[in-house]
């Protein structure tokens, strides 16, 4: 926030999409989780994580801490159906 932002390459702008997708998809499944506490816990855990890799430049490591993101959404998403069941 603040300062001046040098503009997205079509790449970047993607990755970034991408980013956030991932992000918005496990707050949601987070509010999925029963527990007050685990939930807290959760999503204080995918902020800091988020945050912590804010400013992560190189495509390749963005490429593989979505793709960690994205399995343990899916972890988080298996877990969950079977608490249900």
């Amino acid at each position: 926030r603040g300062g001046v932002r040098t503009p997205l390459s079509p790449s970047q702008f993607l990755r970034r999409q991408q980013v956030l997708q991932l992000y918005r998809k496990i707050l949601r499944a987070v509010r999925e989780v029963p527990a007050e506490a685990d939930r807290r816990y959760l999503k204080d855990w995918a902020r800091e994580e988020f945050r912590r890799n804010k400013d992560a430049t190189e495509e390749d490591a963005i490429r593989m801490m979505i793709t960690q993101g994205n399995m343990q959404l899916q972890e988080l998403q298996r877990t969950l159906r079977l608490a249900k069941s």
